[in-house]
């Protein structure tokens, strides 16, 4: 039975459990997922690109809304955020269909006082409006407080059971409920719901942690090779790296000239050919 309220979790619960209610209400939140002194540490390394970024440039993008991006490059306090071992194994169950994922865009989103809502979307639109099946997920994302998120300060507004629309069925604002949540949770949605930034009433900013992933076929929406410039992703972990899309995915996608694994590129190692295609 789907549920119109967005479901809490404690951290500890387990994945196999989040997993189930994120499969069948599209999103959920997990309380404290993050302590206060690791979102201070992000928030602290991205100040100083929020306040240089520029407001959006139309409604959906927010005039009074900055969206600062490249948070594996800016902020290596994140990393463990980006690849937080709960995150990544819901991710893994909900995107089971694809043989790898990767991250698709990291930002912050701090939205400002007197900010609209933004319309009600699916993020999965951005891949040019295409028609996914229902029963095939190729986005999981989540938003991390890095602010209490209440309703009169912009919680991100959800539709909960909305991912299982067959088409847009024009949802509404009116339909949808705020992701309350305190600083350090984790909302989880998929690509499919209905959601969008609520109204900023309060007098302060909101400010979330916008990680999602997407499956390794895909475009990402951020591109990570050139957000993250060469010589910092060369320090990188190979774990990191992979989950950036520094991998071969789906058999024969991602490789470079000679059919290289791009870490060994990236590490500037020999010209060795992937055993993908070792006997072809």
């Amino acid at each position: 039975m789907k549920s119109n309220v967005i479901q809490h979790f404690a951290a500890g619960a387990s994945i196999d459990e989040i997993h189930a209610v994120l499969e069948r209400d599209g999103a959920l939140i997990i309380d404290g997922l993050a302590s206060h002194e690791q979102v201070d540490a992000v928030m602290a390394e991205m100040q100083p690109h929020i306040d240089a970024t520029s407001v959006g440039g139309d409604s959906f993008t927010g005039k009074n809304t900055r969206r600062s991006g490249a948070l594996i490059a800016r902020s290596p306090s994140s990393h463990p955020l980006i690849q937080h071992p709960t995150i990544l194994g819901i991710t893994e169950k909900l995107l089971h269909k694809a043989q790898t994922f990767q991250v698709h865009l990291t930002q912050t989103i701090a939205i400002g006082p007197g900010s609209p809502s933004q319309s009600i979307h699916r993020d999965e639109w951005a891949f040019d409006f295409f028609e996914f099946p229902s029963d095939y997920h190729v986005q999981c994302n989540t938003i991390w407080a890095m602010t209490d998120f209440t309703e009169e300060n912009g919680a991100t507004r959800l539709i909960p059971g909305s991912q299982a629309d067959p088409i847009d069925l024009g949802r509404k604002h009116e339909e949808s409920v705020p992701a309350e949540m305190t600083k350090g949770s984790c909302l989880l949605y998929t690509g499919k719901v209905y959601h969008g930034g609520g109204a900023n009433d309060s007098d302060d900013v909101r400010v979330g942690l916008n990680l999602t992933y997407n499956v390794g076929w895909l475009r990402q929406e951020e591109n990570q090779y050139l957000s993250v410039p060469a010589d910092i992703a060369a320090e990188l972990p190979d774990d990191l790296l992979r989950l950036m899309g520094y991998r071969i995915g789906a058999y024969a996608l991602g490789y470079i000239d000679d059919v290289r694994d791009p870490i060994e590129a990236l590490r500037g190692k020999s010209n060795t050919p992937s055993q993908a295609f070792a006997s072809t």
